[in-house]
């Protein structure tokens, strides 16, 4: 049991923190309701609301194109990953065969490579495969990134599932397929919407490999194409705040809309785990 004191000196930290992190955001919320006239480099709160700086921005910087590019890569990486994460989490948590232990290590050196370190080398290889400055060039490269947080994850949670059901189920005899299908990967949706919801955020916000891939401007994804909005809006302070909103929604409506299922997730995994 904590004292009042303890408690509200607990609150007034929480406090502090959580307005020194919604302070930048209301500030851009409020320069992209600013009037275009009234807009500046520096916080202003708005005479009155503006909701026009979104469809100038949406109509100038062809989000509609940027964000359709953004959501089919991003769809397919978490498809990808995830599918291909169930199957390696399962073989590494409930397989036994040589070279396992050092296969799962050299996997999570996924985890300690950054993409600055690849992407020269790997423009060229897709370069010559010919797959530069198409959708390819992004959703390949972006799955294999995440697989290794992927294998990690779906492994962690695989061993955390009791014996005892896996015992059952064999014994009822079930193949490893349909213990993995019919079991284990309908009692691991909560592991499978965080593994989801993050690679989905990681794809989205991902800048320097469709810097490097793509120059076909109909397939530029969202952040890239608010970089290039950017530099052409440089003093349309308010134009580029409502550009920045329209990027940014799509994960912002995602994680509202399965934050019951991510916290459960990442709680699941710091208890299993």
């Amino acid at each position: 049991m904590i004292s009042s004191r303890e408690r509200v000196l607990n609150y007034a930290i929480l406090t502090i923190f959580a307005a020194l992190a919604l302070l930048p955001l209301i500030g851009v919320v409020a320069s992209a309701l600013t009037p275009a006239a009234e807009s500046g480099p520096s916080f202003t709160w708005p005479r009155h609301l503006d909701l026009g700086n979104f469809g100038t921005a949406w109509r100038q910087g062809h989000f509609a194109t940027y964000l359709t590019s953004s959501l089919l890569v991003a769809v397919s990486v978490v498809a990808l990953t995830a599918v291909l994460a169930i199957l390696a989490g399962f073989s590494f948590a409930h397989f036994d065969y040589p070279g396992r232990s050092l296969l799962f290590y050299v996997t999570l050196i996924g985890l300690m490579v950054p993409p600055e370190a690849f992407v020269i080398p790997l423009y060229f290889n897709l370069r010559d495969t010919g797959l530069t400055d198409s959708y390819w060039s992004l959703i390949l490269p972006q799955t294999a990134q995440s697989l290794a947080f992927g294998v990690f994850w779906m492994r962690n949670f695989f061993r955390s599932v009791p014996v005892s059901v896996i015992e059952a189920a064999r014994l009822d005899g079930a193949s490893d397929w349909r213990l993995l299908w019919r079991i284990l990967v309908p009692t691991s949706r909560p592991a499978l919407l965080t593994m989801a919801m993050l690679v989905f955020m990681w794809t989205w916000n991902e800048f320097l490999l469709p810097l490097v891939m793509i120059t076909d401007e109909s397939k530029r994804t969202a952040p890239l194409g608010l970089a290039f909005f950017q530099s052409e809006h440089t003093t349309q302070y308010s134009v580029l705040a409502a550009a920045s909103i329209i990027v940014a929604l799509p994960v912002v409506a995602s994680y509202v809309f399965l934050q019951r299922h991510f916290i459960s997730g990442m709680l699941s995994g710091a208890v299993k785990g």
